[in-house]
């Protein structure tokens, strides 16, 4: 940590900034702003080339952050042109004043660079050519399946049994239970066994 002498009302909150640094490290930056001094009177992790005895280059507190638990998160850039996500806490001293600002600025852009990656693989380049899988019952029921979980916000770990017969009924006017072994492959796609297939099967045709 680059600091000084802590000034008395930072000294309750010191543990926390170095609890958040170590649990984010190294990606979290913790600062804290004298708002009467205009200065960086202790930082953590520095992230932001900046330096305890630093001007903060602040604008006068809204007469709300007063009240405000945490105020944020906002988005900030560093000069090296990497996205920061910030949230800033006003601390007071002990008779109730205004007395600093706790900073914890998170480097984002490592997670935003993998975001945008897999997000390149997980879209596909082309539709998929209808005439290679129109046969393949298997892909159908899977397609079928993942189609209306997304479509309903449904997961499929945690489908009650009314959902998973709606589900059942759907393979089942699709004429996707006509081929052999496709109970088998409908209780994978839905996370139960066969004879729950077999079941909600019989009753969906009642």
């Amino acid at each position: 940590m680059d600091t000084v002498d802590h000034p008395n009302w930072l000294e309750p909150h010191v543990a926390m900034c170095e609890a958040v640094v170590a649990l984010f490290h190294p990606f979290a930056e913790v600062a804290v702003h004298d708002i009467r001094r205009d200065r960086i009177v202790a930082l953590w992790n520095p992230i932001s080339e900046r330096a305890v005895g630093d001007a903060s280059l602040l604008d006068e507190l809204p007469d709300s952050a007063g009240d405000a638990c945490v105020i944020g998160p906002y988005p900030k850039v560093l000069a090296d042109g990497r996205a920061i996500t910030s949230v800033s806490v006003v601390l007071h001293n002990a008779k109730g004043a205004r007395r600093g600002l706790l900073c914890i600025n998170f480097d984002r852009s490592p997670f935003d660079g993998a975001i945008e990656l897999l997000s390149r693989f997980a879209t596909p380049v082309q539709e998929r050519p209808p005439e290679l899988f129109e046969r393949d019952w298997r892909e159908q029921i899977a397609l079928l399946v993942d189609a209306e979980c997304r479509a309903r916000q449904l997961r499929r770990d945690r489908l009650t049994r009314g959902q998973r017969l709606a589900l059942v009924r759907l393979i089942d006017e699709r004429g996707l239970f006509a081929t052999r072994n496709a109970a088998a492959h409908a209780a994978r796609a839905l996370g139960a066994s066969r004879t729950t297939i077999y079941a909600l099967l019989k009753e969906a045709r009642t």
